[in-house]
């Protein structure tokens, strides 16, 4: 008999908000495409949630992305100002955890 051993990421419920998101983006815009890239690092090794890490992959193969592709835009686009908005107490803020 298998055990697995499979987590549910404390973040999932929230990043299925940004998650569905995406994928009503027809033209996957530079926001979209910085938050597909922190919900990759994310969950990239994580153990568990494999039906959310599917989801990602899928939409790499929708975009016709890479991760190395979709990293290189979103560099791009980081470099050239700041994409995030939202703020707390007049800073930047990004939630990576």
């Amino acid at each position: 008999m298998t055990q697995t051993n499979d987590q549910r990421h404390p973040q999932e419920s929230r990043d299925r908000l940004i998650l569905d998101a995406i994928k009503r983006d027809a033209n996957l815009s530079d926001y979209n495409k910085v938050e597909l890239a922190r919900l990759l690092i994310r969950y990239q090794n994580f153990p568990g949630a494999r039906s959310f890490q599917a989801e990602l992959s899928a939409l790499l193969t929708t975009y016709d992305l890479t991760p190395e592709t979709l990293f290189a835009q979103t560099r791009a686009i980081h470099a050239s100002g700041q994409i995030y908005r939202r703020t707390k107490g007049g800073e930047e803020s990004q939630d990576w955890s």
